[in-house]
């Protein structure tokens, strides 16, 4: 949970350039966060393994084990802690890289410490879980409602969410047939699943498929999907998608939600196959099946 009077997260800060993690280190500290700073990926891990923090905020360019190969390594161990980049890189490639390594989210370098906070608190929200549910549970959310984020979680409330019926699990892994529709465009549940244009996803395992193919994605990118395949057939604006998934509006300058959108396609898509998620030019993004 982001810094409270009863709780303070820890944050390892892995960052060579002297002046710039002295200064992240102290505000973060005066933010009410405990802050251990490394000056490269090397001793990152060391920590890492040492004491599991919160959150990571891993500077992309160090010297010997870069961010990227740090985040790639805790991944492949099976660490799920939110990872927060920065980089100085701003080509979409360069932030693709990032994503592709496992990171949740990045700041571009020069950053506001400011904008380095809300993504922090976005992060440490998303990754508590709900009281009494499992992270990412479909049990007290749908993205679709309008009473707003559940305070403490980044996850949507369940008031005003359609009911669901029951299903069970394929034997082969794939999610079970649903029952009838819940009366959104294009959107079914059944019991833990949800369903919309060919896709499917189990929220209480944070799995989602295409047909019988396993979407293999990282925390941000399974959130989206479970945002859009709620609101099927139903065009969701940037501020909307913003505050529902990062809990804050970065304004239209950031591209942030772009690099997300453009990289979940490519998990998405499928040769010969319809694309599902399409941009509304000025507005946001839909979900539908062509």
């Amino acid at each position: 949970m982001p810094p409270t009077a009863s709780h303070t997260p820890t944050v390892l800060l892995a960052e060579d350039d002297r002046a710039i993690r002295n200064a992240l280190e102290r505000a973060l500290t005066l933010e009410g966060y405990r802050v251990t700073a490394v000056a490269d990926g090397v001793e990152a891990l060391a920590q890492a393994h040492r004491s599991r923090p919160d959150v990571l905020v891993l500077d992309v360019m160090m010297p010997g084990i870069d961010g990227l190969q740090v985040c790639r390594v805790l991944r492949a161990e099976g660490d799920r802690t939110p990872v927060l980049m920065l980089t100085a890189l701003v080509e979409t490639a360069d932030r693709i890289a990032g994503l592709d390594a496992g990171a949740d989210d990045y700041v571009v370098k020069p950053f506001d410490v400011e904008e380095v906070f809300a993504r922090l608190r976005a992060l440490l929200r998303r990754a508590a879980p709900a009281s009494g549910t499992a992270p990412g549970s479909a049990s007290g959310t749908a993205a679709g409602s309008a009473s707003g984020p559940v305070p403490g979680t980044g996850e949507p409330s369940a008031r005003g969410a359609a009911p669901e019926t029951t299903g069970t699990p394929g034997r082969s892994g794939t999610p079970g047939r649903t029952g009838a529709s819940n009366g959104r465009p294009g959107a079914s549940a059944a019991g833990r699943f949800v369903e919309a244009a060919g896709l499917r996803m189990d929220p209480r395992a944070r799995r989602a498929w295409r047909g019988r193919r396993e979407l293999e994605l990282t925390r941000t990118e399974f959130e989206l999907l479970e945002l859009l395949i709620r609101n099927a057939g139903i065009v969701l604006d940037h501020s909307t998608i913003y505050d529902r998934i990062w809990g804050y509006d970065f304004g239209p300058g950031s591209k942030n939600l772009a690099v997300y959108v453009g990289y979940l396609r490519r998990k998405l898509d499928e040769p010969g196959a319809p694309q599902l998620i399409h941009t509304v030019r000025g507005v946001g993004y839909v979900l539908r099946e062509d």
